[in-house]
């Protein structure tokens, strides 16, 4: 049996194990229905409509994937300078820190009235909140890359765009990719959060803030279990690319899909 179904067949056995704890917890402790749903009330709300959130998953999709193309394209760039100045690492970092740590809400009405409705600040909001991760990464990343190799381009005279596209692109990748997971996640919740908000009848979040106002407690948890399912979908498509793009790392030799 490959690494990777091993992995696959624990991950079922896991997932299995929490959701029965979860109905029996539910159902043990009389919980009320808004405070937490059981999962088959909640597969059950799926099963009934699923045109309705598989629609909306892929305008939450589309947002967070949009942002993190615009974030991780800040990210490279950004992080190409601060890796190559130490000065403009120090008086980047509080910034990013600082963009890091403030909470969503405090701006996000700011981002409306600025950007107008719609997706642009629910993708400017993904975009924001997601850089400030993979700009550290890259940095982190293009900074370690093997001196010996560094000493070995310099030697024959090789260029800055050689040195990077050679080695300190390449040596990032692996630091770049599991910055990448966390944020997805990051993404995912800043798409719900801005799309509950942006003046717009469409996206998960939404959904989920009709159901919160509606006091539809199956819809809500609905809408947070496909976004969860979304979750898992986006990094099992980012572990496959990771595969496919390092195979030639030593984290991903000998591994099977």
């Amino acid at each position: 049996m490959s690494r990777g179904a091993r992995v696959a067949i624990a991950g079922v056995i896991g997932l299995t194990a929490f959701l029965i704890m979860w109905e029996l917890g539910v159902r043990v402790l009389d919980v009320q229905p808004f405070v937490l749903q059981a999962p088959s009330r909640i597969v059950t709300e799926l099963v009934d409509r699923p045109g309705l959130y598989l629609g909306e998953a892929l305008v939450t999709a589309r947002h967070a994937g949009l942002g993190l193309v615009i974030s991780l394209t800040v990210a490279l760039l950004l992080g190409a300078v601060l890796a190559s100045s130490r000065f403009a690492e120090d008086a980047m970092q509080p910034v990013l820190v600082l963009v890091l740590v403030t909470p969503w809400v405090s701006y996000f009405v700011s981002l409306v009235i600025w950007l107008g409705p719609g997706d642009r600040p629910v993708v400017f909001l993904v975009a924001f909140v997601t850089a400030p991760v993979l700009t550290f990464a890259v940095t982190s990343g293009l900074r370690s890359a093997d001196p010996a190799a560094r000493e070995l381009l310099a030697s024959v005279d090789a260029g800055w765009w050689e040195v990077m596209w050679r080695l300190r692109l390449p040596s990032a990748l692996p630091t770049i990719f599991a910055s990448s997971r966390f944020a997805v996640a990051l993404a995912l919740a800043a798409a719900y959060f801005g799309e509950g908000g942006n003046l717009r009848t469409d996206g998960l979040g939404y959904l989920g803030r009709v159901a919160a106002n509606s006091s539809l407690a199956q819809q809500l948890w609905a809408t947070i279990a496909t976004t969860a399912l979304l979750g898992i979908v986006m990094l099992t498509a980012l572990t496959v690319v990771e595969r496919m793009v390092l195979r030639w790392h030593p984290s991903q030799i000998g591994i099977r899909f």
